[in-house]
Formats: structure tokens, C-alpha cells, sequence
């Protein structure tokens, strides 16, 4: 039996040309926006990212300086890409995430970590975007999201999909500052968008609003102060000048997202994938700071904070717990004080120092004198 003909209401992707395929396909599999970036992208990217390397903005994220060549440009990485798709899943939150910034009994935790680890929802959809246009036109993919030597930013401003902001995030006229980027190179020779430009102004709402001066100038961020590092990144005794500034932000921080004018344009996220867990959303730091390591990993199954591990987690907790100005908090923090980890025990103490009259904190660390730890004995002696 003959196939009916297709209605012209419901057209093939194999009708159009690639370009314009691959972009629909990527609007059905749900990514919010889609663009075509070219795979040479000059010279402008590479010698940002060299500079922000030869100053140490990086701190101890090593791996950013270690392929910096292949980081640099998409063909530096695979010399056979000839386009890139770039793409963007909104995750945009229902409020402010600053507003719980003044409830000192909870935990503040950056909105993009408030569900499962959005790498593994944004691979999923990569590959089948990847899958079918392999498929489709025969053509060779390689698809990345932010795990693997890739400037994402400056090739989704190539692409037309946003533009770096000040505080060097993109920003989308249409999402403000909640996009999460992902990309699949290919050696199909797409004709790229037309790249996004400027739209920041004079405004510095974004640099004005980072607690710990992050931002030495516009499009510069040493990452060694921002607390989406301090608190991720940093695997070691968070430096005292940050501990008060960081608040109640317990994994990462939104501030200077948040603070974008741009954002009065962005829409809530109908991804259910990036809905908000509600334990998340607002979780008291008793419970938090309570956690062994075995609830830490059943809490966190599936969720970027994992990663960071229990005593990490803990260590941050505790200086929320002595940013919170809650005496009810004190016994939690004596507890911790005894941990099996010395960079929980370290922070156990700082909290304290800040939670306790100076006469009974005096009392507790002559208890604490024969601590085994030097950082510990600091803190106990500070």
C-alpha cells in the first residue's frame, strides 16, 4: 500500500535545511532557546580566559589552566568542528533567591542546585539532539556541558543567545540570568547567528551586589572570593575575611544574578526538572548541620551538592550557624565540635566563638587545648 502524503500542516525537519532543523529539533526536545556559533572563534575568548589564568583568579581550579589551549577555541579542542550548537535550558526561580538571605535560621542554597544536577537532565537532551542529527545528515558530534574544556559563555553570545554580563554570566534579553548552556559541536558547516551584543550599559547592579568584592573590574570575577567558589570549590579552611560576608549561603550564591536588571523580563521555568525541591528551598541548618555522612548522601542522591561531600557541606552550615546570631544553634555547634573532621570542627569552633559570651567560649576552648589539629587549635586560640 502507497504511503499517504505528509499534510503540509505537519512538515518534516527533513524538510528544511540542517540550520533550521536542528533549531527546531532543540526547541521540541525542551531546550528554551538554540543558536549556531562558529567553531573559530577568534582570538578575543582565548585571551580573556589567559588573563584571568596569569592573574590566579582561578585559585586551585587547576583544570581550567591545565587544557587552556583546547578551551580556548572549539577547534582547539576537535580541529574537525566547523559549528557549534549552542543551546539553553531556563531555569529561572519563582522569587528573588535573596529574600531568604535574611532568615538566619536557614540555609541558602543557589537556585541551580535546588533539584537533581542539571548536567545530567542537559545530556540527556544533548544526546538526543546529538543522536538525531548524526543520523539525519550524517554528519560527525561531539557534545559538552560544562564538564569538559569548553568556553560556553563566549560561544553562546556567538550564537546570538545572551551576552557576557559584568559579573561575566550571560545574560538573555528574554531569561535575564537563568540559563543553563550546553553544546554539541559538529563538522557540518552551519551559517552561524548573528552574536549578541552589549546590552549592560552603565549598570553595575551585578558588581555592587557581591558581599566579598569578587569583581575587580567589569567582566573580571577572581574567583578566589566568590562564595559560589568558597563554598564549592574550595576544599580547605574557608579564609576568615569571607566567613561573615558568605551569611547563610550554604552552596554557591544567586547575588549578583539575582541583581540584574535584565532579570524583570525573566519567566519562571515550567521545566519540571528544574523545579525547586521544597526540603530545599528553605532547609533549617539544625537539620542540615545534623547530617552524617551517610544521610548527607541520601539527602543529596542526585543533586550537585553531593559532590562536595558531608564534611564540606558541614563546614559551610557552620558558618551560617555563626553568622545566625541563634543561641538556640549553640548546642549543634558544640556537638560538631567533637566531629571526626577537622575542617568541621574548625568551623564548629569559629561558630561558636561568634554565638558564645566570650567568658564561656573562653571556658570551652581551654577544654579544646590539647585539639590535635593546628587549623583547629587556631580557631579555638583566634
Amino acid at each position: 500500500m502507497p504511503l499517504a502524503p505528509r499534510s503540509k500542516a505537519t512538515p518534516s525537519f527533513h524538510d528544511a535545511d540542517p540550520k533550521t532543523a536542528i533549531l527546531a529539533r532543540a526547541r521540541a526536545l525542551g531546550f528554551s532557546a538554540a543558536g549556531i556559533a562558529p567553531a573559530d572563534m577568534g582570538g578575543a575568548a582565548a585571551d580573556g580566559l589567559m588573563g584571568f589564568l596569569a592573574k590566579g583568579f582561578h585559585g586551585d581550579m587547576d583544570w581550567l589552566a591545565a587544557r587552556a589551549k583546547e578551551r580556548a577555541t572549539p577547534q582547539g579542542l576537535w580541529p574537525a568542528a566547523k559549528s557549534a550548537v549552542v543551546l539553553a535550558m531556563n531555569y529561572g526561580p519563582p522569587s528573588d533567591p535573596r529574600a531568604l538571605l535574611a532568615e538566619k535560621d536557614r540555609g541558602a542554597v543557589s537556585v541551580y542546585a535546588r533539584n537533581r544536577d542539571y548536567h545530567d537532565e542537559a545530556k540527556k537532551r544533548l544526546r538526543q539532539l546529538a543522536r538525531w542529527m548524526a543520523e539525519t545528515f550524517d554528519c560527525q558530534v561531539k557534545l559538552f556541558v560544562d564538564t569538559a574544556p569548553v568556553m560556553e559563555k563566549p560561544l553562546a553570545q556567538a550564537g546570538g543567545l545572551g551576552w557576557q554580563g559584568k559579573h561575566t554570566n550571560l545574560v538573555s534579553r528574554e531569561f535575564g540570568s537563568w540559563l543553563f548552556l550546553g553544546e554539541i559541536f559538529t563538522d557540518l558547516d552551519l551559517a552561524p547567528d548573528a552574536a549578541e551584543t552589549d546590552h549592560c550599559g552603565t549598570c553595575r547592579d551585578c558588581l555592587d551586589a557581591c558581599p566579598t568584592a569578587a569583581f575587580p573590574a567589569p567582566h573580571q570575577l577572581d574567583a578566589r572570593r566568590c562564595i559560589s567558589y568558597l563554598t564549592i570549590e574550595n576544599k580547605g579552611h574557608i579564609p576568615a575575611e569571607f566567613r561573615a560576608p558568605i551569611g547563610n549561603r550554604i552552596y554557591g550564591c544567586d547575588d549578583c544574578l539575582a541583581a540584574c536588571p535584565w532579570n524583570k523580563y525573566a519567566v519562571r521555568t515550567a521545566d519540571y526538572a528544574f523545579l525547586p525541591r521544597v526540603e530545599l528551598t528553605a532547609p533549617k541548618l539544625a537539620d542540615l548541620a545534623g547530617l552524617d555522612d551517610e544521610g548527607f548522601r541520601q539527602v543529596f542522591s542526585g543533586s550537585p551538592i553531593k559532590r562536595i561531600g558531608r564534611d564540606r557541606f558541614v563546614r559551610n552550615v557552620l558558618i551560617a550557624i555563626g553568622n545566625s546570631t541563634d543561641a538556640s544553634l549553640i548546642p549543634v555547634a558544640e556537638t560538631l565540635a567533637a566531629d571526626a573532621s577537622p575542617l568541621v570542627r574548625a568551623m564548629a569552633a569559629w561558630a561558636l566563638k561568634r554565638l558564645l559570651p566570650a567568658d564561656r567560649f573562653a571556658r570551652l576552648a581551654a577544654a579544646h587545648a590539647d585539639e590535635a589539629d593546628e587549623a583547629v587549635r587556631a580557631e579555638w586560640a583566634a
